[in-house]
């Protein structure tokens, strides 16, 4: 595995909401380089600075992964679990009772 690779993915919405698995240091940098220049603020710098460390092998990729997480938060960025969808689709399928 390559050192910038992320144990887990973190899944953000992109574009108009389509689901993207960021999965490692350097995509996670990628995707913050192109973040909008008016919406950049402290956790964006500090998101891009960790993945470039990462990047350098300066400190861990889960490190980085962390902060982009912390950073997706913030913005709404993370998409929802699929696998929690899925299986509340399936209960409510069962059972019409189940909301």
């Amino acid at each position: 595995m390559k050192p910038d690779m992320f144990r887990e993915p973190v899944s953000i919405l992109v574009g108009l909401g389509f689901p993207a698995e960021v999965r490692s240091a350097a995509d996670a940098y990628r995707h913050l380089c192109e973040w909008p220049m008016r919406l950049r603020d402290n956790a964006h710098a500090v998101a891009l600075k960790a993945c470039g460390a990462a990047l350098r092998d300066e400190i861990e990729a889960e490190t980085a992964r962390g902060l982009f997480a912390a950073f997706a938060e913030k913005h709404d960025l993370l998409a929802p679990d699929t696998s929690v969808i899925a299986e509340s689709r399936l209960r409510r399928d069962r059972d019409p009772h189940v909301r």
